[in-house]
């Protein structure tokens, strides 16, 4: 969950599938633990950013990013993890696929509500994602930025290029807002003299009027 993770692609040679390895966890933050001497980052998961807030539907924010860490906190320190790597990251890392008492620890995660499907570099908890998300289980209860879209506002220069989000007016007067990536981000065009604008995060957006982009 490293700020700057979009750095860390993941470009060193794949790991063999027989490297395994265990030991004690100690949580650095919901997605990189310490398994043993191991600095493990978990495949397939993005969680919120040290800081990062979430918007509850009383408009109140939280910061579900120190949050999802204590929770994570709260179940695996000190438990016993197996795990497989998968890669190595650029800082070094391994990459890997992590079980606690037979369970996928990422998938639990996933499930729980403590991280994101990171669907950039894996599909495999695309459906676990997705029920969370049904159910509002832990930051899904709330509006939040996935962590990578917020990473990108964070790392967005000062503006007039400050914020990256799109918000768009429609023909029929609809308040739009887009985020990098979606299909039409890179088409629409901002004119503040007809009273569109930027946003910073999705969360302000919302708080302002306006919706997000279906596509």
């Amino acid at each position: 969950m490293l700020r700057y993770y979009f750095c860390f692609i993941l470009a060193l040679a794949p790991l063999g599938a027989s490297a395994e390895f265990s030991g004690p966890v100690r949580i650095v933050d919901t997605d990189t633990w310490d398994v043993g001497a191991v600095r493990v980052r978990l495949h397939g998961i993005d969680a919120p950013e040290a800081g990062q807030p979430c918007q509850r539907s009383d408009g109140a924010e939280w910061n579900c990013g120190a949050w999802a860490t204590q929770q994570t906190r709260a179940q695996y320190e000190g438990q016993q993890a197996k795990c497989e790597a998968v890669t190595q990251d650029h800082y070094g890392r391994t990459v890997a696929r992590c079980s606690v008492n037979g369970v996928d620890a990422g998938r639990e995660l996933v499930a729980q509500g403590l991280a994101f499907a990171f669907r950039k570099y894996s599909a495999a908890y695309i459906g676990t994602e997705q029920a969370a998300i049904a159910q509002e289980r832990g930051i899904h209860e709330a509006r939040v930025d996935p962590p990578w879209v917020y990473r990108a506002s964070q790392r967005a220069p000062q503006r007039d290029r400050t914020c990256q989000i799109k918000g768009n007016i429609s023909s029929s007067g609809e308040r739009i807002f887009h985020v990098p990536g979606q299909q039409f981000y890179a088409r629409t065009r901002i004119s503040e003299q007809k009273g569109e604008r930027w946003f910073c995060t999705a969360a302000e957006a919302r708080r302002k009027g306006w919706r997000a982009a279906h596509r």
